[in-house]
């Protein structure tokens, strides 16, 4: 093939290897090294079956293994055979609902953990439910399905370990067949490119990089050297049975794109264009369709439905069940400021909730003064304003404890951002990048902020701009036992916390 200016041939990693040509007409065929067969798709499928087959040799194990250490007998072989064939499909059917068996998604250790625990049980809590109300649990040992459970997790688990180490390695080393391909991209953006990158590391091979100048890319019509590299192109595509061509010029191009799709019509393999990089940072997102037109979601909801409704079943169980508890305390503590300054017990303040949306606040007042309007000063060490017992209280964090009420009234939750007086969010929002996100759940009682110690005054921006950061990063990282894990700190930071006045 003649050598045309833009037209580079890229050098294989066995150069020795790429040079001896098989002759024309010879009729020999390559034999393929079994590297070759490490195709995306076969790995993809073959963790899908080895969870199905690990599944259902699970079943059988550790039952039978159960009732020969119980009983010395194995029976009811056939039962837990079919047990585990339920339990596989069931449990592959979602995981591959998850996108799981993705490639790229094998390789996230902690994802593939999270979600094989989580469906793992999901599927055995569902067929406990289903045995026990077509009453055939009885025929079953508990014995024998809490062994398989265990069993059965930690056999998921270590293969999950297994998998993720190994396809990480392979993909960093290259050793997934090569599709073979071409790329045609404007000169300059090769070299740079995080999608040419991404297909070269998932076993994609670029045979020839056919570079167009910006004269003949700005061009309204298929230039003559440009019609000159793309006949190569073509050439090249039918005589190395090339699978797929990539186009990597900017969407803007609009002309030469077309001109390129038209030019390369007479070859009966697939064109792809690759999103530039003005394109490429939304199209990471998540892709969702509307009729017949596709959207990326630029920005999402923190939580989805169910979620927001387990985490307002954990604030109103756990709130409910706090209130009652603390009930004789917190009528002591309603005694007592009643008893040590004049002024109502509550101290009611505007703050800023979910969305923005205005609420007032309860808390057991710790001031002389009821302080909420456009200008709110914060409390300082040794603040007059504070009273004796109001001191005591706002170090114990006993006077946050009103705010249980607000849970319950779907005000706040248990866990979020904290709230922050009306007209501080005015300030911080102005010199604060982000502040705003906080307000996409519900403020909290207590926060990730708060148990990492960021509580009480703020006399530099530097320290608000540290607890926007903790915030954020729950608001991106929530989980339930994120949540459990924040209210049992809680308590414990509470009764040595000593940055609250």
């Amino acid at each position: 093939m003649s050598n045309v200016p833009g037209l580079s041939r890229l050098a294989p990693p066995d150069a020795k290897a790429a040079s001896m040509e098989i002759p024309p007409g010879s009729g020999e065929i390559p034999r393929r090294t079994w590297k070759e067969l490490l195709r995306p798709q076969f790995i993809e499928h073959s963790v899908l079956v080895a969870d199905y087959v690990f599944i259902v040799l699970a079943s059988l194990v550790f039952s039978l293994t159960y009732h020969l250490i119980a009983t010395g007998d194995i029976n009811n072989e056939k039962a837990f055979f079919s047990i585990g064939i339920i339990v596989a499909a069931n449990f592959t059917a979602m995981m591959a609902a998850r996108r799981n068996y993705r490639l790229k998604n094998l390789t996230l250790l902690t994802r593939q953990a999270r979600d094989t625990i989580i469906i793992w049980c999901g599927v055995f809590g569902t067929l406990t439910v289903v045995a026990f109300t077509l009453k055939v649990s009885n025929e079953f040992s508990r014995g024998a399905a809490t062994l398989f459970f265990a069993g059965g997790l930690a056999t998921l688990l270590s293969w999950r370990y297994l998998v993720a180490n190994r396809i990480s390695h392979a993909l960093a080393n290259g050793s997934f067949a090569r599709k073979k391909i071409i790329i045609i991209t404007e000169r300059g953006l090769n070299a740079s490119s995080r999608p040419l990158n991404e297909l070269r590391r998932y076993g994609y091979h670029p045979i020839q990089t056919c570079e167009v100048s910006k004269d003949e890319i700005s061009s309204l019509v298929i230039t003559g050297s440009l019609r000159s590299k793309l006949a190569d192109v073509i050439e090249l595509a039918k005589c190395e049975q090339i699978e797929d061509i990539y186009l990597l010029i900017g969407w803007q191009h609009r002309h030469a794109i077309d001109g390129i799709l038209s030019a390369l019509a007479v070859l009966p393999i697939s064109v792809h264009l690759i999103p530039d990089e003005s394109a490429a940072r939304f199209l990471n997102h998540p892709i969702s369709n509307v009729g017949s037109t596709w959207t990326t979601e630029l920005q999402r909801a923190p939580m989805t439905r169910a979620e927001l409704a387990a985490k307002r079943v954990f604030d109103v169980g756990l709130a409910t069940a706090a209130l009652i508890t603390l009930l004789p305390l917190m009528l002591v503590t309603a005694l007592l400021i009643k008893l040590d300054s004049r002024g109502p017990v509550l101290f009611l303040q505007k703050r800023n909730g979910f969305n923005g949306r205005a609420f007032n606040i309860f808390k057991f007042r710790t001031m002389h003064v009821l302080e909420d309007g456009p200008v709110i000063q914060q409390a300082t060490r040794n603040d007059p304003r504070v009273t004796r017992l109001g001191r005591w209280l706002r170090r114990s964090s006993i006077d946050e404890l009103p705010q249980l009420l607000n849970v319950i009234l779907d005000d706040m939750s248990l866990v979020g951002p904290r709230p922050h007086a009306t007209s501080h969010n005015s300030e911080y929002e102005k010199v604060i990048a982000n502040y705003a996100f906080r307000h996409h759940v519900k403020p909290g009682l207590t926060g990730w902020a708060q148990v990492n110690g960021l509580r009480g005054e703020t006399t530099q921006i530097e320290q608000m701009e540290r607890r926007v950061e903790h915030d954020l990063w729950y608001i991106n990282n929530w989980s339930p036992l994120l949540d459990l894990r924040i209210v049992l700190q809680t308590i414990v930071t509470a009764l040595r916390q000593t940055t609250a006045y």
